[in-house]
């Protein structure tokens, strides 16, 4: 009788268990379909929403149209991204197909390189050739030769890369930046070099390192502003100016301006008469990674914009109306034609699903009598960094990062290349 009670108990428990596994197993698995039903749900709300609230849209694609054998494909098709709708601020805007012509590449390739032009002498300023190496030298193109033809050293303890640059015909001030490779901080050295002599000045230290800060000689004085502080991710919003005449400083310290309406890196500053224009630029940066031994850059949230803004002889701010599209990395990527300013490539607003930078191949045009933006040509392909001259009607442009290709507008090779092309603006 007690091996019979033994036995039910037995069968019993055995029951129990069986149903718990098996309701278990069961919630998983609904949980599981559950799961799964409200991340497509969710893909798709993502996806009409890209679609829905942008009337003007363009397919963009990460892929090429031809498919490859290459061994590898099936990695490569694993880290790109499905197609989506997107904004068109994120694709290559209309504009003419230009004839360019390619002439001697720089001596060296450079990123973040920075430019000056005075006559027919184009001199191209330090830069990084890759992340873990940066330049210490000048080279100079002659646009009459349409060859380079000089170099010139940089003082040991200059800025390599992310500078301010302005100049008066002879002169070439040269401010702050960044020193050395990777995602090193700014510095707060100035300098002038005399073009005829080549030989370099030391000039009054800003009053705080600045990193890509909009800089431009006007009226005598020479004005910075914006950038990036210290750490070079926070923007900055100050603005001095130093008196300056032949190379040399006329004041020991620079003087407080009115702040900019914005502040951020990587933008273009023009003067034209009584009027300074800053046009572009964006809020943050890569930084260094904490507690890296070298300064190893780390990705950062960045707002790229298009916002321009112009100082009057009064130092009184005004907005003008912004670019066709947001726009950064243009320093040195302008020239002045026709009382237009015209602006090659750079970097617009992050791909928002990969998160990737994507570049800019177009030329815009912003006339300073309408106040209007055009887009006018194509580059021969996207790039940023641009470092831009214009000679005899002709338009130039030297190095930077261009992108992975014609259907990949993400940065990739780092080029020397030296292009030009006939400007006729109407």
């Amino acid at each position: 009788m007690a091996t019979k009670l033994h036995q039910k108990h037995f069968s019993a428990t055995k029951f129990i268990i069986f149903f718990c596994l098996s309701a278990f197993l069961g919630l998983a698995l609904i949980a599981n379909l559950f799961r799964a039903s409200l991340s497509s749900h969710y893909l798709s709300i993502a996806t009409n929403w890209a679609f829905d609230h942008n009337p003007s849209v363009v397919l963009v694609s990460n892929a090429t149209s031809t498919p490859q054998n290459n061994e590898g494909d099936d990695k490569n098709a694993k880290r790109r991204s499905p197609e989506r709708f997107l904004s068109y601020t994120f694709a290559d805007l209309p504009a003419p197909d230009w004839h360019w012509e390619q002439l001697p590449s720089a001596p060296v390739p450079r990123l973040d390189g920075y430019s000056i032009q005075i006559k027919n002498m184009f001199y191209v300023f330090a830069g990084y050739g890759d992340l873990d190496h940066v330049h210490s030298h000048i080279d100079i193109f002659d646009f009459n030769i349409n060859n380079w033809v000089d170099t010139i050293r940089i003082p040991k303890d200059m800025a390599n890369s992310h500078l301010g640059v302005a100049t008066d015909g002879r002169y070439i001030y040269v401010v702050s930046g960044q020193y050395g490779p990777q995602c090193r901080g700014p510095v707060a050295t100035v300098f002038s070099l005399d073009t005829s002599t080549k030989k370099w000045k030391r000039l009054p230290h800003l009053p705080a390192p600045r990193y890509a800060p909009a800089t431009q000689l006007w009226k005598g004085r020479l004005h910075v502003m914006g950038g990036s502080k210290e750490n070079r991710h926070a923007p900055g919003i100050d603005h001095w100016s130093l008196a300056v005449k032949d190379g040399e400083a006329l004041e020991n310290e620079w003087r407080d301006e009115i702040p900019i309406p914005r502040g951020g890196p990587h933008r273009a500053c023009v003067a034209v008469g009584d009027r300074l224009y800053v046009i572009g630029g964006q809020e943050g940066d890569f930084m260094a990674k904490p507690g890296s031994p070298i300064f190893k850059c780390s990705r950062r949230h960045e707002v790229v914009y298009g916002d321009v803004y112009m100082l009057d002889a009064e130092m009184r701010w005004s907005i003008l109306p912004t670019m066709p599209k947001p726009n950064s990395h243009i320093e040195c990527a302008w020239v002045l034609v026709n009382n237009s300013i015209i602006i090659t490539g750079g970097t617009t607003e992050k791909h928002p699903v990969t998160k990737r930078m994507m570049l800019v191949g177009e030329v815009f045009q912003f006339d300073l009598n309408t106040l209007k933006w055009s887009v006018i040509g194509k580059l021969p392909y996207r790039i940023k960094t641009t470092l831009a001259g214009f000679w005899n009607g002709y338009l130039y442009f030297t190095s930077g990062q261009r992108d992975r290709g014609p259907d990949n507008p993400q940065p990739k090779q780092v080029v020397g290349e030296m292009w030009r092309t006939k400007l006729s603006l109407s």
